[in-house]
């Protein structure tokens, strides 16, 4: 294969893989590939009882399936196969009995099932379809690895819940169930995220005046997929041959935009641009992965299950997600086009100081970063500290 049908085929998969992506938010139906084996699937929360008729008839005697995080299905009380580890994140693989799969009720079930939030049914009703999950233990009709971790990863790319409702079928008999467009091999998530990461394109930039920086320039980053940009807030002239004061800052709508005072994230905004420009220079990354990387949907489901008594932990966990879903790719790729290659990096977390040196930029100082909490968020900054290893 030459470079030019390598470089094709890639931009190919890249195409499929977003199509497959804003298929799953709209509530449509894609096939997931591996070797001769494949499953249509459906992401759980937007699942029309339509769609899972269609699905039930795709999957014949084998039966429809719902795969969740071995975290939430342990939350509801099922246990886990160990083998559903194998490949990383453990895996929940449950058949939906005929009284679930009934069109009468089973749309909004499946919904309970997958949404700890979830309200739209009566009490008991949950309990009810927990009761008729029946765990896929049989290895003839097991699905494999890269099918299972497959489906949830694309659902969390999506920033969808990870939970999935699956038909297994022949890898033969998909192009008779979905268009080839919606068509992907499982491995192409994995290229598709590494190029987006390696492929940032900077797209535009401006001179913008702040508050108390007014030597402020911010320079936009959009990845391959056309998707959110990032942003770099170039405060005064940073040296590259040195060491640069930076932030690495995940967006937060509500504390950013709206002073929300669950968060110490809009202090942490504002706090770190008036230190970068007291220092007289310096960056701040402002990163398009709202919620540690769930998004700002989820993040509203994990603050309601906060409300209920959990930590900002074992909300993430109860939704079905890791404690922090953030990747740093795309925040050393965005340095490097800077031509940043070593930073003070002014943080209280820990992982961000290895997230960054995993990706080849040198972290040559930590520099605190710790606001005063209030009413609202002390709880949060407990958890942060206690849980999550920050450093108050």
């Amino acid at each position: 294969m030459t470079n030019a049908d390598l470089t094709a085929r890639t931009a190919t998969s890249q195409a499929t893989v977003e199509r497959c992506l804003a298929e799953l938010r709209r509530g449509g139906a894609i096939a997931l590939m591996d070797g001769d084996d494949a499953i249509l699937a459906v992401a759980a929360e937007n699942l029309e009882e339509s769609v899972f008729a269609w699905l039930n008839s795709a999957a014949g005697t084998d039966g429809v399936r719902l795969l969740l995080t071995a975290e939430r299905a342990g939350r509801l009380g099922l246990k886990t196969n160990p083998a559903d580890t194998a490949g990383g994140e453990a895996v929940c693989i449950c058949h939906l009995t005929a009284d679930l799969a009934a069109e009468a009720v089973k749309g909004a079930l499946i919904h309970h099932v997958a949404d700890p939030t979830s309200t739209s049914q009566p009490a008991g009703a949950l309990d009810t379809a927990v009761l008729d999950l029946a765990l896929d233990e049989d290895p003839d009709r097991s699905l494999s690895s890269n099918l299972r971790h497959g489906a949830i990863d694309l659902a969390k790319t999506a920033r969808l819940l990870p939970a999935m409702v699956v038909a297994r079928v022949p890898a033969a008999a998909v192009a008779y169930w979905v268009a080839s467009p919606f068509t992907m091999d499982h491995a192409d998530l994995a290229t598709h995220r590494r190029m987006l990461a390696s492929q940032l394109r900077r797209v535009g930039s401006a001179r913008v005046p702040l508050e108390g920086a007014e030597q402020t320039e911010i320079i936009a980053f959009r990845p391959s997929d056309g998707g959110k940009e990032h942003l770099a807030i170039v405060i005064g002239r940073p040296d590259p041959d040195q060491p640069v004061l930076i932030r690495l800052h995940s967006e937060c709508f509500t504390g950013d935009l709206l002073g929300s005072l669950r968060c110490d994230c809009g202090d942490q905004l504002r706090g770190a641009i008036e230190q970068i420009a007291k220092s007289g220079s310096g960056i701040l990354l402002y990163l398009a992965q709202e919620g540690r990387g769930i998004g700002l949907i989820n993040k509203l489901r994990a603050y309601r299950l906060q409300d209920a008594g959990a930590d900002t932990l074992d909300a993430n966990l109860q939704l079905g997600f890791g404690a922090d879903e953030r990747v740093y790719q795309p925040a050393a790729e965005m340095l490097r086009q800077l031509g940043i290659v070593a930073v003070r990096l002014l943080t209280n977390n820990p992982d961000k100081v290895k997230g960054l040196e995993h990706c080849g930029i040198r972290v040559t100082e930590r520099v605190a970063h710790a606001f005063p909490s209030n009413d609202h968020n002390a709880r949060y900054l407990s958890t942060k500290a206690t849980r999550f290893g920050h450093m108050f």
